[in-house]
């Protein structure tokens, strides 16, 4: 998968021990991986991984079961 230009998540600034990055792929998909298993990728339609960021920031991953 190094053929992808990988991008950290801006949440990720200054924790380089656990970072999402994601890159394009071909078509609708987007590669996602943790910067501390880079031999570890999954790949997501555009609109799950549009899903999931809007989760995330509306705090739905958060700690309370929200």
């Amino acid at each position: 998968m190094s053929r992808f230009e990988w991008q950290k998540s801006s949440f990720s600034e200054g924790h380089t021990e656990a970072c999402v990055e994601v890159a394009t792929g071909p078509g609708a998909t987007r590669w996602m991986r943790e910067s501390a298993e880079p031999e570890v990728v999954m790949g997501v339609s555009v609109g799950a991984l549009g899903g999931l960021v809007r989760v995330v920031k509306g705090g739905g991953l958060g700690r309370g079961g929200g």
